[in-house]
């Protein structure tokens, strides 16, 4: 049974990872409620970190949290806040976050001190490159520029991450009406700090097997990641798999990389309990 801190470290891992499960966005607009509060079941099997070699699957209860507010919302892209937008562009502030990792339980980390959670923030820039006319399919590019800040008593900034994307939506999938597909695929750039919280072994933590290592900025590596999911009136549930590569990487010969490529995984069943009475009109 998954200790109580490895619990809140996979809830935290695949909230961040549900956003892109949520339904898919971008093309057509239909009334919804303003908010939806729910709950359910998840089962995902995680990497503890990007580039680690020990992964687990769990069965575990995740919040379901949906608020569609003019300035303000929280859907499959994220908590976020519009800055502006039209037909072409959109800018707004994304959030999101990395979970904590015990190093006594990972063996390449053993004997290092934790990673503390991560809260990363900053602007996204969004161009709508195309749009179907059924409007069921939509491409964008998005360009998120987020500083990364640990969450603890003394909260430190440990750098920036840069990581443009290609986001293709597909609504109303084949012959499966309400079923909606995503596939978002890109690649990642950290600086030197960042990259440090998560490669760098210092000298006072190099072993025999570890030996000590100062991470550079740059090239993080690149992923794809294929989400699928559908909203009934009391009900969502969604899957995601998504391929990560580190291959390349300035950190890629840290002794703390000890698998370049991994698969993520996990599906997910909400039961919606209480909507809004007030509709909008959102892009479903």
């Amino acid at each position: 049974m998954a200790t109580q801190f490895t619990q809140a470290r996979i809830i935290a891992s695949f909230t961040f990872c549900i956003s892109g499960l949520l339904p898919a966005s971008a093309s057509h607009a239909k009334p919804l409620p303003l908010w939806e509060i729910g709950a359910g079941l998840a089962a995902v099997n995680l990497p503890d970190y990007r580039g680690s070699d020990e992964a687990d699957t769990y069965l575990l209860p995740i919040p379901y949290v949906v608020y569609r507010g003019e300035f303000i919302k929280a859907d499959r892209n994220g908590v976020r806040s519009t800055l502006f937008e039209n037909d072409r562009l959109e800018a707004s502030l994304s959030i999101n976050g990395t979970p904590p990792v015990k190093s006594r339980s990972n063996t390449a980390r053993r004997g290092m001190a934790d990673l503390k959670p991560t809260f990363e923030v900053g602007p996204t820039l969004n161009v709508h490159l195309w749009r179907s006319p059924s409007e069921k399919m939509a491409l964008d590019f998005r360009a998120p520029v987020r500083t990364s800040i640990t969450a603890q008593s003394s909260p430190k900034q440990i750098g920036w991450l840069f990581s443009p994307n290609l986001n293709l939506d597909l609504r109303d999938v084949g012959r499966a009406p309400g079923w909606n597909m995503g596939l978002v695929a890109g690649a990642l750039f950290s600086n030197r700090a960042y990259n440090a919280h998560f490669y760098s072994v210092a000298p006072s933590e190099a072993t025999a097997t570890r030996p000590a290592y100062s991470a550079s900025g740059g090239y993080a590596g690149a992923q794809i990641t294929l989400t699928i999911s559908r909203r009934f009136p009391h009900y969502w549930i969604g899957g995601f798999v998504r391929g990560d590569t580190v291959a390349g990487a300035v950190f890629d010969d840290s002794p703390l990389v000890r698998k370049r490529g991994a698969v993520s995984a996990g599906v997910a069943l909400i039961r919606i309990f209480s909507e809004s009475s007030t509709m909008v009109d959102f892009p479903e």
